[in-house]
């Protein structure tokens, strides 16, 4: 050992002693305090560690049983209860990819009429799967349970209604967590997708089905604007349209709380970069997304309504009082149920794919400069017409409306001659009602006289589509029928 070798080991033992001497002195006064105040104590982050402690015993119980990764199979259903249709042919992309093959799940309802023209295209919200209603193989309820069937707003003795799960998503559709063709997960390596894309993947579906013509294009939430780009990208293809809390172009505040549930998921160390299935999956980062978009599902005057500034039960029984010292954890009962919505959402979706379904959502636009941006044509185009402005008939046109209204009018052309039926939702944060306000005023300065309009009432916010059986319901059968 040389000198200079000799003199820094003798440094570093001189470093480590007296750093273990003040870690000794810091771990003495700790304990001196310890023994005056007590150590706090964080009940929800000690439930988020029990909760992480038992997904890795999950993860190495899959691994000894040669499973691929700890991800649980996000509550798709059994593969028994969907159909899947296999695309082998390369889908080009919006965005300049292309996928060489894909899968589209879909469960189907009522009966294919001999000329196959009774046919209803049911679209999904962001994180919604092909299970709308349940079947024979799958009784339990689905997510628009009370809309499908004999006599309801998608009459099952009238239509024949199919609904998928849709690409980039992880209910038997092609996604991240799907395999390439190496057999490797698709992970970030997927390629970005459009609301425009979807809808084209599922068209394949329809062409695989024989079905020439749909009857409707029916969708809410991210389900109203699939339902829209369906009517644009063929519009002889498309009967009638429904959207429900939709919009034809992403507003920033819907873009800023999407963006805001991606940041909290790809800050947690988890994400990886989305390599994530063969280890931990970024469950804290779902949690916190998850919470976030619950906030802008629901309301203000629903939360006063449904849980005030009630306290939440303590777990010794007591009941919960306004005199009790107040935690750092969750005390009022509206932060007991956000918390509840996080837990149960965390492992049930795929992070990958609410990354990128949610910035599918964020890119869709149908001004005509973004779509003459991307190059995007109707399959049939609609011949050129000036802009003329018709009143609406729940509202006067707006006397300042915004700059890009004239774009959008233009961009929604190729949809002037398709009935189409929009409801909007006065509680809604998420798809503000002025979003529907102003896509009816765009048909219809486009020249679609054929635009029925309802405003909703009540208390529930963006899932209104999802609550109000007898006004949406009401609504969606009378336009269909």
């Amino acid at each position: 050992m040389n000198l200079i070798t000799r003199n820094f080991s003798v440094a570093v033992r001189q470093r480590l002693l007296v750093s273990g001497s003040l870690t000794s002195l810091r771990r003495q006064a700790t304990c001196a305090a310890s023994s005056q105040t007590p150590t706090p104590t964080f009940p929800c982050v000690d439930a988020h560690a029990a909760r992480e402690s038992r997904i890795l015993a999950s993860s190495f119980s899959r691994a000894s049983s040669n499973d691929s990764g700890p991800e649980p199979p996000y509550d798709r259903p059994n593969p028994l209860s969907y159909n899947t249709y296999h695309h082998q042919h390369p889908l080009e992309l919006t965005y300049g990819s292309a996928l060489p093959s894909f899968d589209i799940a879909y469960e189907t309802w009522g009966t294919l009429s001999p000329s196959r023209d009774n046919v209803i295209l049911l679209h999904t919200g962001l994180s919604a799967s092909s299970h709308a209603a349940s079947t024979e193989l799958n009784p339990t309820e689905g997510w628009w349970e009370k809309f499908i069937g004999p006599g309801r707003a998608l009459d099952t003795n009238q239509f024949f209604v199919i609904c998928t799960n849709v690409l980039g998503g992880c209910y038997g559709s092609t996604g991240p967590s799907s395999l390439d063709l190496a057999g490797q997960r698709y992970a970030t390596r997927f390629p970005i997708l459009s609301i425009f894309d979807m809808v084209r993947a599922q068209f394949k579906l329809l062409d695989h089905l024989g079905v020439q013509k749909l009857y409707a294009s029916v969708g809410s939430s991210m389900g109203g604007m699939q339902s829209l780009a369906a009517g644009w990208l063929f519009p002889e293809r498309v009967g009638k349209i429904v959207s429900i809390s939709g919009t034809a172009r992403s507003s920033p505040g819907s873009i800023a709380m999407r963006h805001a549930q991606r940041s909290v998921l790809m800050a947690d160390p988890n994400w990886n970069n989305g390599f994530y299935y063969d280890d931990l999956p970024p469950h804290t980062g779902m949690k916190l997304a998850r919470q976030i978009a619950t906030i802008t599902y629901r309301s203000g005057p629903e939360w006063d309504q449904r849980f005030g500034r009630k306290l939440r039960e303590l777990k010794d029984g007591q009941s919960p009082s306004p005199s009790r010292s107040p935690t750092l954890c969750p005390d009022f009962l509206i932060e007991t149920y956000l918390d509840h919505q996080g837990e149960q959402f965390c492992l049930k979706y795929d992070a990958n794919s609410l990354l990128y379904i949610s910035k599918a959502m964020d890119l869709f636009d149908l001004t005509l400069p973004a779509l003459q941006e991307l190059a995007m044509t109707p399959a049939t185009q609609a011949p050129p017409s000036p802009s003329t402005s018709v009143a609406s008939k729940s509202h006067p046109p707006p006397l300042h409306h915004a700059p890009h209204l004239p774009e959008l009018a233009d961009g929604l052309r190729p949809l002037k001659s398709i009935p189409m039926l929009v409801l909007g939702v006065q509680s809604d944060i998420l798809f503000p009602v002025e979003q529907q306000r102003e896509l009816v005023d765009a048909l219809r300065m486009a020249g679609n006289t054929q635009v029925s309009y309802f405003e909703l009432g009540g208390v529930w916010g963006h899932d209104t589509f999802l609550l109000d059986v007898l006004n949406v319901g009401g609504a969606v059968r009378g336009f269909l029928s």
